[in-house]
């Protein structure tokens, strides 16, 4: 019972256990370092543990050197921002700490800081404070005029042009990756080391400002101590001058150099860092290779070191042993470009094979699907409202693919100069199949009843359908919304005409190495099925015809192994591609009427009159399957009047209607229609399913 009266500790809580396990691990490592150069801001420190201090002060500049030479990119010291601050507040938080050790204790002797400043002192010093002053204002203006001001500068420069050049790179990526020459992770890796890149040169454009500060600080906070020091000594005291001066000037300098070394340091490390854009490798390693690669450079050194030992009166040793050594290595480097290493056995075949140049019939090679850009709507690419324009063409291509049966090839997408600047390009096989502009940080408007849009804006055609459409500020989204019109941002509206241009040249994307891959691909327990069929019953050419034919059509192929049993019983009777085609979509009268019915669940129908029937019919002339539609001119205007009258009469309706005719004329009507109405479905009656529900809305 006692225990149950006990409170009960909360599980948010962390213990004192855990606490002290997460500091250890590093959790809170960062948290704890800051609060601790807080401390140093406000509470006296000790001499002993200001010594401690100063050492860790000292190696850890070394190390955050060493990492700057030995990384390979600059990404892979992205936290240096973070410890460039870190490493400036810490020296302040020391000189503050030190400060007052030296104005507080200055007149025990010069141990009074501590061991660290009283050994830097004597050692600069040399018993004259004098030098050891100018040897500290050197120290400063190195750091502050030379190593601190070009590392700002090379970081001010190198964040200017990687911004600059995100647009171009992210291209190059989202290119790489429509064409398939990078898999997705590729790519999102490729965009966070672009992203990273651009953070990290940004921070430590900042960044340099810290060091420069830095400097700054030192300088003042140097003249405060020896004035303030010898004054204290001299007044408080009553110290003698020389030996005040003496004394508060040896802390001094000592605790100056303590801090501007570690300072200058990490200034070179901050130098390496930026100046490393471009060199692959570490710093030594690459500056190794490239400075001694040329014998003529290691030539002209050596006989310039000769010279200069030659002269009177300079030390012969140093500039000779010089000479011999870059000579050696100008021989070295002279003989292996004479002779190349030997391959290595198993890489030497691979080597023969490789071509000098890139062969001529590699210009040869087309694009299928290929998109330009204007130079402005080269934001397209990277982001717009949080979607890429890549992303939308990703999810299209998966869309068709669901939707026809095959995947649609790679769509490339290039800059061309010689577009407008928010203009755009469609090419199919390199050839022009659509053209448009867009209007960046505008919506398109449209109204659905096809009418003209009532407001403010410039006023177009959508390049997809043709219909009347308006281009509007984005403020006027909510009014345009609430008049029922429909709203496009411009990425939509580029890959909604690509949608319509790859839907009516699908049947020409179908290749034969696209048909091979997708009967490759189909389920191991139909390939029986297409053993049987290729070649001993029909080609793989009469198969890719069949399919461009369907697709042509805008008929989906999905259902492979259906068509190829339709081909497998026709194509024994017949080889005419339509009389192939006709048996196929027979066999598909399910998939057809389910693809076409309304929102009532029934298949809307416009009949073909029997005036009509027999008109087609008598009008085909010619021996076999070889038959061709011979009407009467006048008498096909009269047919594409009486057909565009029905289905405006059915549009009026708001019935989306196919036309339905008898077997033996539906292809010579197709023939027709898709000339000037391509997106009307054409279907016999051999096509209706008979569950199918029927709803007659028209006749021709």
């Amino acid at each position: 019972m006692a225990d149950a009266a006990l409170p009960k500790t909360s599980s948010a809580m962390p213990s004192a256990s855990s606490l002290w396990a997460g500091i250890l691990r590093g959790e809170m490592g960062l948290a704890v370092g800051v609060v601790g150069i807080i401390v140093l801001l406000i509470l006296p420190v000790p001499p002993m543990l200001l010594d401690l201090l100063l050492a860790i002060s000292l190696t850890g500049s070394v190390l955050i050197l060493m990492t700057a030479v030995l990384i390979k990119k600059p990404l892979e010291f992205t936290s240096f921002p973070t410890v460039l601050l870190v490493a400036t507040l810490y020296r302040l938080g020391l000189n503050i700490a030190s400060t007052r050790l030296i104005l507080g204790h200055g007149h025990e002797g010069a141990h009074g800081a501590g061991a660290v400043i009283e050994a830097f002192g004597n050692l600069m010093m040399q018993g004259n404070f004098i030098i050891g002053v100018i040897i500290f204002i050197i120290l400063v203006v190195v750091n502050f005029m030379v190593v601190t001001k070009g590392s700002g500068r090379i970081a001010e420069v190198a964040a200017r042009f990687t911004l600059d050049a995100m647009p171009g790179k992210q291209m190059a990526i989202d290119a790489d990756l429509s064409t398939g020459l990078i898999d997705q992770e590729t790519a999102k890796q490729r965009r966070k080391d672009l992203e990273q890149e651009s953070t990290f040169f940004g921070a430590m454009d900042g960044a340099s400002k810290f060091v420069k500060g830095d400097a700054v600080a030192g300088l003042i906070i140097t003249a405060i101590n020896i004035i303030g020091g010898i004054l204290i000594g001299v007044l408080q005291h009553k110290i003698p001058i020389g030996q005040a001066s003496a004394t508060y000037t040896l802390m001094t300098i000592g605790d100056g150099l303590v801090s501007q070394i570690p300072a200058l340091i990490i200034s070179i490390a901050a130098g390496l860092v930026v100046s490393k854009a471009g060199v692959e490798g570490s710093a030594n390693a690459a500056l190794t290779t490239q400075l001694s690669m040329n014998p003529v450079a290691l030539g002209m050194v050596s006989a310039s070191s000769g010279v200069m030992a030659l002269i009177p009166g300079m030390p012969i040793i140093p500039f000779a042993v010089l000479s011999l050594g870059a000579g050696f290595l100008a021989y070295r480097r002279a003989m292996s470009a004479k002779e190349p290493p030997p391959l290595n056995p198993a890489l030497a075949d691979a080597v023969a094979s490789e071509p000098e140049e890139e062969p001529i019939s590699a210009s040869l090679a087309i694009d299928d699907v290929k998109i330009e850009l204007g130079y402005g709507l080269l934001t397209l690419i990277n982001d717009l409202d949080g979607r890429r324009l890549t992303d939308q063409i990703r999810a299209l291509r998966k869309t068709l693919a669901t939707e026809f049966g095959f995947v649609m090839p790679p769509v490339r997408i290039l800059d061309n100069m010689r577009l407008a600047n928010q203009g755009y390009a469609i090419r199919i096989k390199e050839m022009e199949a659509g053209a448009g502009e867009v209007r960046l940080g505008m919506l398109m408007a449209m109204d659905p009843r096809g009418g003209q849009v009532e407001l403010p804006g410039e006023h177009v055609r959508e390049p997809a359908f043709g219909l009347p459409a308006t281009w509007v500020a984005d403020d006027l989204r909510e009014e345009a919304t609430f008049r029922g019109y429909t709203i496009v941002d411009p990425a939509t509206v580029l890959t909604t005409h690509l949608t319509e241009i790859l839907k009516e040249n699908m049947a020409d994307l179908l290749s034969y190495s696209e048909v091979q891959k997708l009967l490759k691909d189909l389920p191991e327990g139909q390939k029986k099925l297409v053993d049987d069929l290729i070649p001993s019953v029909a080609t793989a050419t009469t198969v890719q015809r069949v399919l461009q034919a369907l697709l042509k059509e805008r008929v989906s192929i999905r259902d492979l192994p259906q068509i190829l049993e339709g081909i497998g019983e026709a194509a024994p009777h017949t080889s005419s591609v339509t009389q192939l085609v006709e048996q196929v979509r027979a066999r598909l009268a399910r998939q057809l009427c389910w693809a076409n019915r309304g929102d009532d669940g029934a298949l809307p129908i416009i009949t073909l009159s029997a005036e009509w029937e027999q008109a087609f019919a008598e009008s085909l002339v010619g021996p076999g399957d070889d038959k061709q539609l011979a009407l009467a001119p006048s008498r096909l205007q009269e047919f594409i009047r009486g057909v565009r009258e029905a289905f405006e009469r059915a549009a009026l309706q708001g019935e989306a209607a196919v036309l339905l005719t008898s077997p033996g004329v539906r292809p010579y009507v197709r023939s027709i229609i898709e000339r000037f109405r391509g997106q009307t479905v054409v279907m016999s009656q051999n096509e209706i399913h008979p569950r199918a529900r029927l709803k007659t809305v028209g006749m021709v």
